[in-house]
């Protein structure tokens, strides 16, 4: 490598216009990879994939394939094709002339300081290294990197091909204007980027799931409710309105004309005394078996399969509604 491409990132490559990003490398195409590859795919973009496993690039192709035709029901970007993929078996060759990176390996922080320490070494300065992690630290991640302020987490919801959310969060030497361009790009291919203003474990979105599913093991637990019941509860139920609209927004619309005020005057006391009362289970085997019983009692003859395509297939129509409907958050 020469001296040049070890200088610091220049402001005004890392503020060039957000639409110049016309490949994007996936590094890692297991579920998530593969879910990212076909919604890049899916807004026109060219798109460099890389897995060492083998078996890596058919299993890419097969995924990308069931994913396409839900994506053709949102709608293509012109000059959206599949045959803008390539598989590239070397790290290097596909992040080398990428304009964005989008990386979806283990979470293991040893593993994914030597795999950005590669990648920086590889890609054009310019470009941003963007990683997956449901969970470890951006600012650790980013340590082995010459060019640590192009480091940045993405971090989607599953899967990325639907759903839009895409937490942004940076590290400790990633730049200011890396958050901003990072965010800008997401939303320009149709996210919802929320910039996660410090590192915490699990972000946002899965501290919130987190909290849910501590109450539900631990009703289970307490034999208070089924497995089946506690699903029923929450679809049939607050996951209704929570689809819709976030929690805050939720708690003001049901507080009537007094709004958000109304309901912490009134609700405010008891809301606390429930905080209180919740759970703290153990994941013990005896727990794990309990609810995995459940799972399977719940499901019943139904294939895991099938309700993944139920799943998408009700997804995508309240994501079409929202958007018929405008902004409700």
């Amino acid at each position: 490598m020469d001296d040049k491409s070890r200088e610091p990132l220049r402001a005004v490559e890392i503020m060039s216009n957000t639409m110049d990003v016309q490949r994007v490398a996936v590094v890692g195409t297991g579920v998530i990879g593969a879910s990212w590859t076909a919604y890049f795919l899916a807004k026109g973009l060219d798109v460099n994939a890389t897995d060492p496993s083998p078996g890596a690039e058919g299993r890419l192709r097969d995924a990308v394939a069931q994913h396409w035709p839900t994506l053709e029901r949102f709608g293509l970007a012109e000059g959206a094709s599949v045959e803008r993929l390539r598989f590239h078996d070397s790290l290097e060759d596909a992040v080398s002339v990428a304009d964005f990176v989008q990386e979806n390996g283990p979470e293991r922080m040893d593993f994914k300081i030597d795999l950005f320490r590669r990648m920086d070494a590889a890609a054009p300065p310019e470009t941003i290294l963007a990683s997956s992690s449901s969970g470890l630290a951006i600012s650790g991640v980013q340590s082995g990197c010459a060019h640590p302020q192009r480091v940045v987490l993405g971090h989607p919801f599953n899967p990325p091909h639907l759903i839009p959310l895409v937490e942004v969060i940076g590290g400790e030497q990633t730049s200011a204007e890396v958050i901003e361009r990072t965010m800008a790009f997401y939303a320009a291919i149709g996210k919802r980027p929320i910039h996660v203003k410090r590192e915490v474990k699990g972000h946002i979105a899965n501290r919130l799931q987190a909290a849910l599913w501590r109450e539900a093991f631990h009703l289970v637990n307490e034999g208070v409710a089924s497995v089946a019941d506690i699903d029923t509860a929450i679809a049939h139920g607050p996951g209704l309105r929570w689809a819709v609209m976030g929690p805050f927004m939720n708690l003001h619309l049901s507080g009537g004309a007094g709004g958000i005020e109304h309901v912490l005057a009134h609700l405010g006391g008891p809301i606390e005394d429930w905080w209180k009362d919740l759970g703290a289970p153990s994941m013990t085997a005896e727990l794990k078996q309990k609810v995995a019983e459940g799972v399977a009692e719940e499901l019943g003859a139904r294939r895991t399969s099938d309700l993944e395509a139920a799943r998408d297939t009700l997804l995508l129509n309240l994501i079409r509604a929202k958007a018929d409907t405008g902004r409700l958050d």
